[in-house]
């Protein structure tokens, strides 16, 4: 006998809130430690030298499920309280979890081991041990194609797509306070380089096929541009990646970029990334960030690899950072307003 939908979709995801706990005793203690510990602290160093840095502009980049795992207050808060000036993300991050979430669905606790052929025929699709009904997916899925629809035909980047997406959740947001409103409210632009890989990607293939003749048409090489633009208008730059994969090198590509286009421009100058990749294999999603410096894209002097599953240590590094308060002194980059 089969489980029922419900029954696989009866415990919602909790999203961790890291003002509620304050996390500088652990990070203080870890920093006598060694290992990841010591690793963690020495991340969460760098983190507050960015924050206090004023010429620092800071990056976020997202791959991975981190937000449906329970992170997706975690970046909201980061922008809120002004500690990001900028997000490079997944495609998945953005549209499959945050804006998914804002439309009022959720994610639900399951198990890793549940047989895959039950979940599929009951529409349940798993993420390791986190499930999402895949017919709501649908709904998200549409509801991207009826914004595309409601748009001018032409080109946009994935920036500029998700900005209006932030003005439309400001009317139809079932659940406030997720990411792209966040952002949207504070002028902080959100950039997926792999924007067609996740649920946008399926909404705008529709929206096209509806509409084959004017039809929006996402413009990656712009936005390329646009990230530059934002690298070249901050003096020093830093960023904290979970994950590595495309976010991670597009955001140290500008760099490059930059030079290719004639502009003297620093090397990202603080470098913090949280992943369970392995060098071993040549791969670490690309690259450690030692060998990022040999392309000439970030400094050696301040860098972190923290070799760990991010869910259980971005939220120590950002409730320690939240309360030593850095960010209340930190000027607004509000970079959106660039374009």
């Amino acid at each position: 006998m089969g489980h029922n939908k419900n029954s696989f979709l009866d415990t919602p995801v909790e999203h961790i809130d890291i003002t509620s706990f304050d996390a500088r005793k652990i990070i203080d203690s870890m920093d006598k430690m060694s290992f990841t510990s010591r690793d963690t602290a020495k991340a969460s160093k760098i983190f507050n030298e960015m924050l206090q840095d004023k010429d620092c502009s800071i990056f976020l980049t997202l791959a991975g499920s981190t937000s449906a795992a329970g992170c997706m207050n975690l970046y909201s808060d980061l922008i809120k309280y002004n500690m990001i000036d900028a997000v490079v993300a997944t495609g998945a991050s953005i549209i499959d979890m945050d804006f998914f979430e804002a439309l009022g669905f959720k994610h639900y606790q399951g198990s890793q081991f549940q047989d895959d052929a039950e979940l599929r025929n009951n529409y349940i699709d798993r993420i390791y041990d986190t499930y999402i009904d895949e017919e709501e997916l649908q709904k998200c899925d549409k509801t991207i194609c009826d914004i595309a629809n409601s748009l001018e035909p032409k080109t946009y980047t994935s920036r500029e797509f998700i900005k209006e997406i932030g003005k439309y959740l400001k009317k139809n947001a079932k659940k406030k306070n997720s990411l792209i409103e966040t952002a949207y409210d504070n002028d902080v632009p959100i950039f997926c380089p792999a924007f067609t890989d996740s649920s946008a990607g399926f909404g705008l293939v529709m929206h096209q096929e509806q509409n084959p003749k004017k039809h929006i048409t996402i413009d990656s090489i712009r936005e390329f541009r646009e990230l530059t633009e934002i690298k070249l208008k901050s003096k020093q730059s830093g960023l904290l990646m979970i994950g590595g994969g495309v976010p991670k090198n597009f955001v140290q590509d500008t760099v490059v970029c930059a030079e290719l286009l004639g502009k003297k421009v620093d090397m990202h100058k603080y470098a913090i990334q949280i992943t369970v990749a392995d060098a071993r294999d040549g791969a670490c999603s690309s690259s450690t960030l030692k060998e990022a410096s040999s392309w000439g894209k970030v400094d050696l002097a301040k860098e972190q690899m923290v070799f760990a599953e991010a869910t259980s240590v971005i939220p120590l590094i950002a409730s320690d950072a939240y309360h030593r308060g850095n960010w209340k002194n930190r000027e607004k980059r509000k970079y959106q307003r660039l374009f």
